[in-house]
């Protein structure tokens, strides 16, 4: 299965806090998924408004804090929430990018959920097959908004995108186990 390569400029910041092949291999996985989910909002909602390039680079940078806490690969923890969006500060990126490397995963408990952080969420949950009902209501009312459309209508929609992306999550989580820790 091939897969969308991270950009150079994430390359160039896994090499320099010497990323495993497994991180480099998840983050691989859920940057193709933020890829493939792009193209199914374009084509079905070709004039959403959200910053494509943030949810891309969130999505191919949002597990960077695993670097330094290298027993959140393959265990629980929330460490790597926290030194993550500071290693990108250190490598030069901003506020606006560094900060999915925290709301990937907490996106829930911040004040207002901005789209590309909901999406960047749904492409760490969707890649494994998981769905998550919350987060996937939460994209639909942001796209129901800017399109004035029923919920409902956006929902059912974004749910058809959602099992297409879920259905290769077996062999992206095999093709994520082949590289070591």
């Amino acid at each position: 299965m091939p897969f969308h390569e991270l950009p150079p400029e994430v390359l160039d910041v896994l090499a320099n806090y010497a990323a495993s092949p497994r991180l480099v291999a998840h983050l691989t996985v859920v940057h193709d998924v933020a890829v493939r989910l792009i193209t199914r909002l374009d084509a079905t909602w070709p004039l959403l408004e959200y910053d494509k390039q943030r949810v891309l680079f969130g999505a191919a940078t949002h597990d960077v804090g695993k670097t330094v806490y290298l027993n959140e690969l393959t265990g629980p923890g929330t460490q790597h929430e926290e030194i993550g969006p500071q290693l990108l500060l250190e490598s030069g990126f901003p506020e606006t990018y560094a900060r999915f490397a925290r709301t990937h995963a907490r996106w829930s408990q911040e004040a207002s959920v901005p789209m590309e952080d909901a999406l960047v969420a749904f492409a760490d949950t969707i890649w494994k097959g998981k769905r998550d009902d919350i987060l996937e209501r939460e994209i639909a009312v942001h796209i129901a908004r800017q399109y004035r459309q029923e919920l409902w209508e956006v929902y059912m929609k974004l749910d058809d995108i959602a099992i297409q992306l879920a259905k290769d999550a077996h062999d992206r989580i095999l093709w994520q186990g082949k590289h070591p820790i």
